[in-house]
């Protein structure tokens, strides 16, 4: 438990929210180091918001831990890794369980819960003594199974629990996904504010979008048609409609849970996403 108590010492936690961001995303590690330690990175990449926080610093706080094979398999499981992730808790003194979801809809998309048994991380605190509402952590991991390709990755290292690389798409991939996401997404009743705080973060750091990949992942989801061309100005043409019809302070309130500093937002409106659409840098690919 000691490696556990200083890995939380890494942490500025104030508060019982941000205890419980820190133990989630020391259990997501953990279970990267125990699929790394399975071999199941020689099959898939690391993407998503989780993997835009562990290794490229995103300034906020994310729940899943997404993967895409690196090639389309449907019958690919991530059934046979579950003793992995399993024995690289029991390494470190704690016990999980993890279930396959069963979704009622055919869905490339194979869905596990992992949840916490062993309460380590408030015990140094006392957290659940004092709050029995106190939740417990639970991470939701996706796998593509039948991914849109043409993206690359590159293997990224980690140093706890053990030394280990992760194979993770690369930032131009990694915004790819997100804009799809940021274009398609379904927003029902609740703008994820996570989204444009992803787009806003890429857009500041200068990351090249490759749209190439865009193009593929809207074809293999049904919004683009195949063989008509999706070159900058279209690109920007939807984006900027998008914006147009933002709820932005639904998008506010989905965000502030996630960020450290609620102040950073303040400057959000369909003008500011707008006037950000034109700082957009484009990989040179396409």
């Amino acid at each position: 438990m000691e490696l556990l108590d200083d890995w939380l010492g890494t942490y500025n936690i104030n508060s019982k929210e941000a205890l419980f961001h820190a133990k989630r995303e020391i259990m997501q590690e953990i279970a990267l180091a125990g699929l790394a330690r399975g071999g199941f990175f020689e099959h898939a990449s690391f993407y998503g918001g989780t993997a835009l926080r562990v290794f490229y610093k995103l300034r906020r706080f994310s729940e899943d831990i997404d993967f895409s094979l690196n090639y389309k398999d449907e019958n690919f499981s991530i059934e046979k890794f579950i003793p992995d992730i399993i024995n690289e808790f029991k390494i470190l003194g704690l016990d999980v369980n993890m279930v396959i979801k069963k979704k009622a809809a055919i869905s490339a998309i194979e869905s596990a819960f992992l949840k916490e048994n062993t309460l380590w991380g408030i015990l140094k605190i006392n957290e659940k003594r004092k709050n029995p509402s106190f939740p417990t952590v639970k991470i939701k991991v996706e796998i593509d199974r039948c991914p849109p390709l043409k993206f690359e990755y590159e293997p990224k290292l980690l140093l706890r629990p053990y030394s280990f690389y992760v194979n993770c798409m690369k930032e131009e991939f990694l915004f790819a996904g997100k804009m799809h996401t940021v274009l398609f997404r379904q927003w029902k009743n609740r703008v994820k504010g996570r989204d444009w705080y992803d787009f806003e973060w890429f857009v500041k750091r200068g990351t090249p979008l490759n749209l190439t990949h865009l193009y593929e992942r809207a074809v293999e989801s049904g919004h683009w048609q195949p063989g008509i061309n999706l070159d900058r100005e279209t690109f920007l043409g939807i984006l900027k409609k998008r914006i147009s019809t933002l709820d932005v302070e639904s998008a506010k309130s989905d965000i502030q849970r996630f960020v450290d500093d609620p102040m950073e937002i303040n400057i959000w409106s369909k003008d500011y996403f707008s006037d950000l659409t034109g700082f957009i840098k484009f990989s040179k690919s396409k």
